[in-house]
């Protein structure tokens, strides 16, 4: 269709990103099925603190206390309105740690490979995107028929079923499309903050709409979020703005060079002194003719 230009590039750094996205989703899924849905919020929590962490190790990168203040904000307020029940386990806590670090790896490697080989997030993820399928198609089957002693091609697929399954698969090429396009825009950190936006937005069209229990709780938790998220925003839009402008006028112009230069002076009509003396006036020779 011709939407996007074909860009191959690094065929090791995209199957290496492929895989680890693809690891990084069965992880995830696998924290969910061996803690409880309040650990597994925990965990979604502890992306943020993770990823300012190794962006501030392996990238130099440095987050004002504002930042960090605002984000602590975030964090307190989607604890509260997420966070039920921690029951801790030593399989689903492993699971867990993975999970974070090998989210956390591949959205700063989202980042920073957009960034590295001039690339658009279409054109990351079109690359990507195989290398991914073909490590879930791999390891999804056979760890659904180890915990669940099902063998999911034995399913019978309805029509209905199958509807189900491909607009599943369109929301998630949409969703795939905005996380990539939002991680290279901006960072790994914002793409987090949207993502407890998010979570805000699923409680809240929750009760509105399924009539989903809403406590006192709830409502405090989302309302101590959107405040830092709002100020997330307000400081990292400030910080933008004055390192453009930081940027603009270190590369303003130098100040002109003083009159005093020689060639100025020259074309000003003043004279070059040489050892004290000044320039010596035009000498008529006699024998001019007779040398040339």
């Amino acid at each position: 269709m011709k939407l996007f230009e074909h860009k191959p590039f690094d065929a090791r750094a995209v199957m290496g990103f492929g895989i680890l996205n693809g690891i990084s989703i069965g992880l995830l899924n696998l924290s969910l099925g061996f803690n409880s849905v309040g650990f597994y919020q925990m965990t979604k929590l502890a992306i943020i603190p993770c990823t300012v962490l190794l962006e501030t190790l392996f990238f130099r990168k440095r987050f004002s206390r504002n930042i960090q203040l605002s984000l602590a904000i975030l964090l307190l307020g989607v604890g509260i309105a997420t966070v039920t029940d921690l029951q801790l386990n030593l399989l689903g806590s492993v699971l867990s740690l993975l999970a974070v670090i090998t989210t956390c790896v591949a959205q700063i490697m989202t980042n920073t490979i957009q960034k590295k080989f001039k690339v658009s997030s279409t054109q990351l993820l079109y690359q990507s995107c195989p290398y991914q399928a073909i490590t879930l198609f791999i390891i999804g089957p056979f760890l659904d028929g180890l915990l669940t002693n099902q063998n999911v091609f034995a399913f019978k697929y309805t029509p209905q079923v199958l509807f189900f399954i491909v607009l599943s698969c369109l929301i998630s090429v949409s969703v795939n499309f905005s996380t990539f396009l939002v991680i290279g825009k901006t960072s790994p950190v914002t793409y987090q903050v949207l993502g407890h936006l998010k979570t805000c937005l699923v409680l809240a069209f929750g009760y509105v709409l399924l009539r989903d229990p809403f406590s006192w709780r709830n409502i405090l938790g989302i309302l101590i979020a959107v405040i830092g998220m709002v100020l997330y925003s307000y400081y990292c839009t400030t910080e933008t703005q004055q390192q453009k402008a930081s940027e603009a006028s270190a590369q303003s112009p130098q100040v002109k060079e003083s009159e005093s230069d020689p060639l100025i002076s020259v074309e000003n009509g003043s004279g070059i002194l040489s050892d004290g003396v000044g320039p010596k006036a035009p000498v008529w020779s006699s024998n001019k003719d007779l040398h040339a």
